[in-house]
């Protein structure tokens, strides 16, 4: 993960599962999540974050950037579009 005083940004790969799985952001900086399918090993060519009703998808070796809201800590899981692979953002104070 990449952390400055304005933004912060991470990178999960995509390669039959999410690696990592779990990411960490602090509250109130900025932050993009990237997501970079890089096999098509499994049913990952999709990732919805049911919280936010958003579902994308992740075509092979194009990384998908998404803009996560820190105003508040939680967590905003997010899994592939059939609902069997699973990961999750934390954001903490």
């Amino acid at each position: 993960m990449t952390k400055s005083n304005a933004t912060q940004s991470v990178t999960i790969t995509v390669d039959g599962g999410y690696f990592p799985s779990t990411v960490t952001l602090k509250q109130g900086v900025p932050a993009t999540v990237t997501f970079n399918r890089i096999s098509t090993t499994g049913c990952l060519d999709q990732v919805q974050f049911p919280d936010r009703n958003l579902v994308t998808d992740l075509p092979l070796n194009t990384p998908q950037t998404f803009t996560i809201d820190t105003s508040a800590a939680g967590e905003q899981p997010f899994s592939c579009g059939m609902g069997m692979v699973h990961g999750k953002v934390v954001v903490a104070p």
